[in-house]
């Protein structure tokens, strides 16, 4: 990939190469602009690369961040076809342990939202997953998810904007601010007809008044890497826990019962933000998550308490012996704005983080509306 900057003028300049720098570029490439990302790392190694690649829509909270999930996922669609990447997973089975978590996906399914989606007993769910544990009374199936491999899946976007769109990156190169279209980085200057930045959760150290403005913070989570157990997923899977954390299933009449019971039964699980997600590798390895912890600074410890939590909701789940070949600790922004926050810093200057934890499902959709606000 490019290391050095040629032209001394482009039309766009985006500041961060994770997703949504990224989804930024692709939209402003589309429209056939001249496009430079700056990336301070040699590669993105933050909040983009240290999930699931999960393109989440059932459960979404209704609405916008539904519409840009639904839009979003179809661009992943596209654009995994075009740059190689390849889709390792299609739909999400939500399990159902307990039976309030059941009337939460009984009254999701029979709404609007659960359009496509099919609701199953008991034996439905493990025709669907032979594997699941015997405590579960049902599933919701939908199909419209998809998974890619966050890790594997934003090099190579990357490399197909470069190599298809004439997207020119600037690896190990940090922008250190714009001054009336004269973009200052670490090798010099650039002119841009406008500037976005993707800066993640460090939305401080080029935007430190707008970042105390609106209280932005980390939210930090735990996950994990098991070994290959032996089985195939039909999509990626959830259960009970993510039914009061999703804000589409939190909004259905039943949750607060189902919330009631959980906050009887798993407390600790409630006080370390954990509800279980498992997705799987090509390999057959499976990815496992996560927990919430929210601060003002970045906590780079990973709690073995927390891991033994996310493991045992695994355990309740699946039929499963699980050995964890790697941990990680990821970090995404949070702040009073949410799910997004978006703001023309200056003229022609637009900082844009995802407050919400979902950037991988809604980025392309954000990084349109961006555009076509800049550039008509």
């Amino acid at each position: 990939m490019g290391q050095y900057i040629t032209m001394a003028r482009f039309d766009l300049v985006v500041a961060g190469a994770g997703i949504v720098g990224l989804a930024h570029a692709l939209a402003a490439a589309r429209r056939g602009l001249r496009v430079l990302v700056l990336e301070r790392d040699t590669r993105a190694v933050s909040a983009s690369v240290r999930n699931f690649g999960f393109v989440t829509i059932t459960g979404q909270d209704e609405g916008v961040t539904r519409e840009r999930a639904l839009r979003s996922r179809d661009v992943w669609e596209e654009v995994a076809a075009a740059a190689g990447i390849t889709v390792h997973q299609r739909g999400a089975l939500i399990a159902a342990i307990r039976p309030e978590a059941l009337q939460v996906l009984r009254e999701f399914a029979a709404s609007a939202m659960g359009a496509g989606c099919a609701l199953l007993d008991s034996a439905g769910a493990r025709s669907r997953l032979p594997q699941l544990t015997s405590a579960i009374a049902g599933a919701l199936w939908s199909p419209h998810e998809l998974r890619v491999e966050a890790r594997e899946a934003l090099p190579a976007l990357a490399r197909w904007l470069e190599e298809r769109h004439g997207v020119v990156f600037a690896w190990r190169t940090e922008m250190h601010g714009v001054d009336d279209g004269k973009v200052r980085h670490s090798s010099g200057t650039v002119a841009a007809d406008a500037v976005v930045i993707a800066p993640g959760a460090a939305v401080a150290a080029l935007a430190p008044t707008l970042a105390q403005r609106v209280r932005v913070r980390h939210c930090k989570l735990q996950m994990m890497r098991l070994a290959a157990p032996g089985f195939s997923l039909p999509g990626v899977v959830m259960s009970d826990l993510s039914l009061v954390r999703y804000g589409g299933f939190a909004a259905q009449p039943a949750a607060a019962a189902l919330r009631a019971v959980l906050e009887r039964e798993c407390a600790r699980e409630l006080g370390h933000g954990v509800h279980l997600i498992v997705a799987q590798a090509g390999d057959g390895t499976l990815v496992v998550g996560d927990s919430h912890h929210y601060a003002d600074d970045p906590d780079p410890f990973a709690r073995a308490e927390v891991d033994a939590l996310i493991l045992g909701a695994l355990r309740e789940l699946l039929e499963i012996t699980p050995e964890v070949l790697e941990r990680w600790v990821g970090y995404y922004p949070v702040a009073d704005v949410a799910p997004l926050l978006r703001e023309e810093i200056a003229p022609r200057v637009v900082l844009a983080t995802v407050t919400s934890g979902t950037g991988m499902s809604t980025a392309f959709a954000i990084g349109e509306e961006t555009i076509a606000s800049l550039f008509g």
